[in-house]
């Protein structure tokens, strides 16, 4: 499906949208559900991501193919090594196998488990053995996916003795394992984490019975504030469910998008984005996104929509995504006018004077290239390729464009 985005205004200067929960909290609580079966969830996350983790954690299956969710791949590996007396397939997309898996595998592997490649030496798919691991310490480089990590600290209270994991060097993603931790603690394992050291202590008996409610997806919230960003003063767009102490990376948002002239105000459940300010055209966005890696997309094209030169760094994760996102956003920038470099870690964009019109977006599969690009449709018109994806993390995407005032073919 191709959507065509003709050039668009906000009608409705004050409009509101409710966002289902984050498809990070809903995954991690998804497995720990299935960990300790008296845990309840309310507001789970409707992406395809999350869809997917539910069923493979339901099935009874020899085979479980997780398509293109890379999140359900890293923790089902970490969530099968542990199924004693069960033996699976653990598969995905084609993308999927050009994923690499080995790093978490071989920290499975420190802890006694019985995972072997079926294909590629560290890619999927995997077959997995599931057994009871004994071993408690393990070592992994602290500047890998925190998806590795967190998959390992997951499963870490049903294990005999725990978890003490070592994170080697400088260690990125904080936020993503302290939301981890913090899921722990809500249901009652104790953790700790200083300095480099991660310690998890064993659950091995069922917990409380209680329910947890998953905080919207701050992610998704990003396309908002680029859409406010690029509107004029006096736009504001409501959106919930939010709250201020969130555990979710991606609430950077409103320190960052205040250099966009974004003001977030902070109600019982909501949060209000306001356009308040223009900015200055010559000003330069420089940001470490080494904790918000997901919202790198959103935050250079809001950049450049507004004719700003923007700098990014702490963006190595973002060539294993579901596409090489530095590779793939100089592309489509560059297409609609943008000058742009890229290292294996970080992101130029020179300033711009004008946006060339009725240009196609290639989406590569990845669901962060059709929204990031989306708010665009406020200063040019333009068509978004395989527009579908976004499913994969927000389906109601183009009906909550629509609502707002985007001309949508």
């Amino acid at each position: 499906m191709n959507i065509q985005i003709l050039k668009s205004l906000i009608a409705n200067r004050q409009s509101s949208i409710t966002i289902t929960g984050s498809k990070s909290e809903s995954n991690r609580l998804l497995l720990l559900q299935a960990l300790y079966p008296n845990l309840s969830i309310k507001n789970l996350s409707n992406s395809d991501d999350s869809v997917l983790m539910q069923k493979a954690l339901a099935s009874g299956e020899d085979l479980i193919d997780i398509h293109h969710a890379g999140t359900a791949m890293r923790f089902l590996t970490a969530y099968f090594s542990i199924q004693e007396d069960r033996e699976v397939t653990l598969t995905g997309s084609l993308r999927m196998k050009e994923r690499p898996i080995g790093i978490l595998v071989e920290a499975l592997k420190q802890l006694g488990a019985d995972i072997q490649y079926l294909e590629n030496e560290g890619f999927p798919p995997l077959r997995i053995k599931g057994k009871k691991l004994t071993k408690s310490k393990v070592a992994l480089k602290a500047n890998v996916s925190s998806q590795y990590i967190s998959a390992l600290l997951l499963i870490a209270p049903r294990l005999e003795n725990g978890i003490e994991l070592t994170l080697v060097g400088k260690i990125t993603s904080i936020p993503y394992i302290k939301m981890t931790l913090g899921l722990l603690n809500e249901i009652g394992i104790e953790t700790a984490f200083k300095d480099n050291a991660i310690t998890v202590k064993p659950k091995t008996t069922n917990i409380e019975s209680q329910t947890l409610v998953v905080e919207s997806d701050w992610s998704s919230a990003s396309y908002f504030y680029s859409i406010v960003a690029l509107s004029e003063i006096g736009t504001e767009i409501t959106l919930s469910s939010y709250k201020k102490d969130s555990l979710q990376g991606d609430a950077v948002l409103p320190e960052i998008y205040e250099q966009f002239g974004v003001t977030t105000l902070f109600e019982t459940n909501t949060i209000t984005l306001q356009k308040s300010s223009t900015v200055n055209p010559h000003s330069s966005i420089n940001l470490d996104l080494s904790n918000a890696p997901d919202i790198a997309q959103t935050i250079a094209v809001t950049a450049f929509g507004l004719g700003l030169e923007c700098y990014l760094t702490g963006l190595h994760t973002l060539k294993i995504k579901e596409t090489d996102r530095l590779v793939a956003l100089k592309k489509e920038l560059e297409k609609l006018g943008g000058k742009v470099t890229i290292t294996d870690q970080s992101l130029h964009l020179g300033e711009s004077k004008s946006i060339n019109d009725n240009v196609s977006i290639n989406t590569y599969n990845d669901h962060r290239m059709a929204m990031a690009f989306a708010p665009l449709g406020l200063k040019t018109a333009l068509q978004i390729l395989a527009a579908e994806v976004v499913s994969k993390s927000y389906p109601q995407f183009w009906e909550d464009l629509s609502a707002i005032g985007f001309k949508i073919k």
